[in-house]
């Protein structure tokens, strides 16, 4: 039974997760003893498609409406259920969600920046803003080609909290 587990003593290699009691259960971390800083992230996807479906969106002429309209609206409400979603994330305080679009030659960038002053980043919600912005996309236009793509979910950069900064290379 999974409740009765040995002591994690003799695993010392797992030490280091944190989100795993003695038990090797897992658990949500404590952030109490954490300082409240301002924390933000960005990340961004792609969604891949061919010339003429990116055309649609940007010309407004999709069949379902405006797919950067729609999509930004799933993207900033993704960010603000990203606890909802994801086990063991903790809620945090957004004070704010953007969701920006980048036309590309056959593909549409999405990036997400989410800031909050909080004790835990929000790094997560940034994918997930992301990720659900391209999903929306995908959405919006499967009817004209179900041959899209959604790639490079990445976060870009990250600032605040106990580990610093982080921007990609």
């Amino acid at each position: 039974m999974a409740d009765e587990l040995p002591e994690r003593d003799a695993l010392t290699h797992l030490d280091a997760l944190t989100h795993l009691d003695a038990q090797g259960r897992a658990r949500m971390v404590d952030v109490s003893a954490k300082d409240v800083t301002a924390r933000e992230a960005t990340a961004s996807a792609t969604v891949r498609m061919r010339p003429e479906t990116l055309r649609l969106i940007l010309d407004g002429d999709a069949p379902k409406g405006d797919v950067l309209a729609a999509a930004r609206i799933a993207g900033i409400g993704a960010a603000k259920r990203t606890p909802e979603l994801i086990p063991l994330c903790h809620h945090v305080a957004l004070s704010s969600v953007e969701v920006r679009f980048t036309p590309g030659d056959g593909e549409l960038r999405v990036e997400a920046v989410a800031r909050a002053r909080d004790r835990t980043g929000v790094e997560m919600e940034a994918l997930t803003a992301v990720s659900v912005a391209a999903l929306t996309v995908y959405d919006m236009l499967k009817a004209v080609e179900r041959s899209m793509v959604i790639t490079d979910v990445q976060l870009e950069s990250k600032s605040g909290g106990q580990r610093g900064d982080y921007a990609r290379d």
